[in-house]
């Protein structure tokens, strides 16, 4: 569902599953420079949208997903995953209730996915599951939350929300100050065996003391006994080679494959920056190669989590 705002000035359309909304409009190193000062906003209207309504949905959801739902005020912003009975991520869900229903943004491509398993786990309880995307758009504003703040907009509205948010900054400016604060994204920084321990969803994403879900054995036992087998790890690229590592391409050290490369991009202070998913035991100071490119880590996981739990408890 290509974008209206595309039409804007400067405009250039993004690549990959974010061909459909804006990259930039002419200045992506400004644009990021405007959204980290606290102006303007981000076309995500990409993104699919699903509405879970029913008086019974927030109890529904609670047991079903990872997040303390139950005590949800209207107008609090959240974010709950949906894992696999052995704690594998399936989905991300950014989400909202408005105290009749509660609407949530997921990748582009992964609503039908999750309704069909939303549906399928609806039993006899009051509840209605609907994929909105052709109705709702999704844009991003900076905020006093460390992570900013979603906004759900009738998509024929699109145009008219962008005239009074303005300025628009591109997908290019959003996703560097996400990659830098270390925000994941499904099913680009991540894998169909990622656990949220190894990717830093704990606790912003899952919440600890909630009671059972699915796949929670895996989370709690990893948490509070192990350490993730992997870690996500914020890269910085040596930019003498003007060239961004590709999604999913491995990463190396020392002639071997230790992980791969999710999400990259320019940014304005830090310059070439990418997140990678690699092995916990690698040592977090020594400089790995990807695609031939230089890249010295900062810590996003710390591989030593687990055993800083055991202390806690004991």
């Amino acid at each position: 569902m290509t974008s209206p705002l595309l039409a804007l000035p400067g405009a250039v359309a993004g690549n990959g599953v974010d061909a459909s909304v804006a990259a930039h409009y002419g200045s992506f190193h400004g644009e990021q420079r405007a959204l980290e000062q606290g102006e303007g906003f981000v076309d995500l209207s990409h993104r699919e949208v699903v509405r879970i309504s029913g008086p019974d949905r927030l109890d529904w959801l609670h047991s079903l997903t990872t997040q303390h739902l139950t005590g949800l005020l209207p107008g609090q912003q959240t974010v709950t995953l949906v894992l696999s009975p052995q704690g594998h991520l399936e989905h991300t869900l950014y989400g909202v209730d408005d105290g009749e229903a509660f609407t949530a943004h997921v990748e582009p491509g992964a609503a039908a996915a999750l309704v069909e398993w939303l549906d399928r786990m609806r039993f006899m309880l009051r509840v209605e599951v609907a994929d909105v995307t052709a109705e709702v758009a999704v844009a991003w504003r900076p905020g006093p939350e460390d992570f900013g703040r979603y906004d759900l907009v009738p998509r024929a509205e699109l145009t008219a929300y962008a005239e009074a948010a303005g300025p628009a900054a591109g997908l290019w400016a959003f996703e560097a100050l996400r990659i830098a604060r270390g925000e994941p994204r499904a099913g680009l920084d991540t894998d169909a065996r990622t656990i949220p321990n190894e990717i830093g969803w704990i606790p912003r994403g899952v919440h600890l003391d909630k009671g059972c879900y699915r796949g929670q054995e895996t989370v709690a036992r990893v948490h509070t006994l192990g350490r993730p087998p992997r870690r996500l790890t914020l890269l910085h690229l040596d930019g003498s080679d003007n060239r961004l590592p590709a999604q999913g391409t491995p990463l190396v050290h020392g002639g071997r494959e230790i992980g791969f490369v999710g999400t990259s991009a320019r940014h304005h202070e830090l310059g070439p920056i990418a997140l990678a998913l690699l092995k916990r035991a690698v040592p977090v100071d020594v400089t790995l190669e990807v695609d031939g490119i230089a890249a010295a880590q900062e810590v996003v996981v710390d591989p030593e989590v687990g055993l800083h739990v055991r202390r806690r408890l004991g």
